[in-house]
């Protein structure tokens, strides 16, 4: 188990770490206020549309699509909650809008062209809050479970073992959890690391979680969650918030007051504040057009058996082979952009930190 020198870690920054799993499960929940005028679509089963598949699998919905049966969708029906000021709260599961074709309750799903998927409205336009469990959601919620029950069950065998070597997922769990104290917390942050290291953690395990979740084709993933710029915006800004409250004097003064000529600040200060509200967002758009261009390709090159085949059998068994071997290849290098992804994001969070703490040097202001 990773040294512990004696300083606990910050109360709040710990608060905090178990608040990020906690607020992310409410990114998935779209508040809509007011009707839209979407057009209902009838899906025509007879050609295959590449972007309208490809769209449905990246998209949040409101059921769990696994597979169609002679052009019959198979899927896992999710709770539909929502509210408005004339029936209040009323909570049911999506089957009972039969894939889209029947109303129920006053609301409806139309297809959204701008989104390519199926949206929640109501048939008389009226507003309401729409606090669904949608694909996303339940996926944040399945691998925030996951999360609890694997680190339960790591930490009873510390208990249970303590002084010995670690056994089974402990032998797994350690060494990440050492890598990420030693080459990312330390060299990034320094002698103040212990205070960030819970929320580190908690952002690395939940990111790849929840990635490995979205390569598993069918029920429980394939949910694409990080590729929601909603849940990477929550991320990064968890980030910002902590590196806000953090900053040391010696960090606003290089915003605010930063060492150029005086004839300077009038361009520098503007820049150095742009770069703040930068900071977070590049966390953010970064994960999220990683995430999604990498389900993208693979459908991509998956939707090539079906177009070739549409031309012919014989041509989309050919083509299929070589896509087939390709898809293969790009889920398994979507294995490791899955930790990778998660790694970026957890190195930057630190070095984000690491500047709000450094100390400055007497000898640098003598320089």
């Amino acid at each position: 188990m990773p040294e512990n020198k004696g300083n606990k870690p910050n109360k709040v920054l710990t608060f905090c770490s178990a608040l990020v799993l906690s607020m992310v499960l409410f990114t998935g929940f779209s508040v809509k206020a007011g009707g839209s005028n979407h057009e209902e679509k009838t899906y025509n089963h007879e050609s295959f549309n590449p972007g309208d598949m490809i769209m449905e699998h990246i998209k949040d919905s409101y059921d769990w699509h696994i597979m169609d049966i002679h052009g019959h969708p198979i899927s896992v029906p999710l709770p539909i909650i929502v509210y408005d000021s004339k029936n209040g709260f009323n909570a049911f599961f999506s089957s009972r809008f039969d894939h889209g074709h029947t109303p129920y309750k006053g609301y409806e799903l139309v297809h959204d062209k701008k989104l390519a998927r199926l949206v929640l409205k109501r048939i008389d336009d009226s507003s309401f809050y729409d606090f669904s469990i949608t694909k996303n959601v339940a996926t944040i919620m399945f691998g925030f479970t996951l999360l609890v029950l694997i680190f339960i069950h790591v930490a009873r065998g510390y208990v249970k073992r303590a002084g010995k070597a670690p056994k089974g997922i402990q032998s797994f769990i350690e060494p990440i959890i050492i890598f990420i104290r030693d080459e990312v917390a330390k060299p990034s942050i320094g002698s103040k690391y212990e205070k960030f290291l819970p929320f580190l953690l908690t952002m690395f395990f939940f990111i790849w979680i929840v990635n490995l979740l979205g390569l598993i084709p069918f029920f429980p993933g394939g949910a694409n969650v990080t590729g929601n710029i909603s849940v990477t915006l929550v991320l990064a800004t968890f980030t910002f918030i902590i590196t806000t409250i953090n900053g040391n004097k010696y960090y606003w003064k290089h915003i605010f007051l930063p060492d150029v000529p005086v004839g300077l600040y009038i361009l520098m200060i503007p820049i150095e504040i742009i770069g703040v509200v930068l900071k977070p967002l590049v966390l953010m758009l970064r994960l999220f057009a990683n995430i999604t261009a990498g389900h993208i390709i693979i459908l991509g090159f998956f939707s090539l058996i079906f177009i070739f085949g549409e031309m012919s059998k014989g041509l989309g068994l050919g083509v299929g082979v070589f896509s087939v071997a390709f898809t293969l290849f790009m889920s398994f290098l979507e294995l490791l952009v899955a930790f990778l992804q998660a790694y970026v994001f957890t190195l930057l969070s630190a070095l984000y930190f690491g500047m709000a703490v450094e100390e400055h040097h007497h000898g640098e202001e003598k320089h």
